[in-house]
């Protein structure tokens, strides 16, 4: 396991179907892998995920003004599902796992909790003060042209992730 930032620990993932190691380096952007960051769920581990999933981006190549606007949408979605998990699920799920995923056209942040409660985007309502997150993780991952969803789990959890792509390099 290795150690990130704080408490967050990046664990290393290994390829599918006999892939073997994931984390093969890509001529045009960023080096590919995959990432987990497991943490209690508590609101300190809110800043300590998103420092580490950041650190992790920045070391994997997504430096410099071609990704500081995936970046930042990427640590907002992160900040805000990590904080919904450790709000909502707590009481179900004593840990949160944050994966981060590296592909050559696109990134995938997914956080994973064992409350089955799977969660619906509020509609934008001025009269609340909160309740708004996945709202905001949903609009921002659109206007950026990605993709997100809620799954079940096999273990009576919930996985709440979102896939944004990666900008294009110089050569494309």
């Amino acid at each position: 396991m290795e150690q990130i930032s704080g408490a967050a620990k990046a664990e290393p993932r290994r390829g599918r179907r006999g892939e073997g190691p994931v984390g093969a380096t890509v001529s045009a952007g960023p080096t590919e892998g995959v990432w987990r960051f497991p943490v209690p769920a508590t609101e300190a581990s809110v800043p300590l995920t998103r420092h580490a999933v950041r650190d992790r981006l920045l070391a994997q190549g997504m430096t410099g003004v071609r990704y500081q606007e995936l970046v930042d949408d990427l640590l907002l979605i992160v900040s805000e599902l990590v904080s919904n998990a450790v709000t909502h699920a707590a009481e179900l799920s004593p840990e949160v796992v944050t994966e981060l995923s590296l592909r050559r056209a696109w990134v995938r942040v997914s956080v994973e909790d064992g409350d089955p409660y799977r969660p619906k985007a509020l509609e934008n309502d001025t009269g609340r003060t909160g309740g708004r997150g996945l709202l905001l993780v949903k609009s921002v991952t659109l206007q950026a042209g990605g993709v997100c969803d809620v799954e079940d789990t096999g273990e009576g959890g919930k996985v709440i992730w979102a896939s944004l792509p990666v900008p294009p390099g110089p050569d494309h």
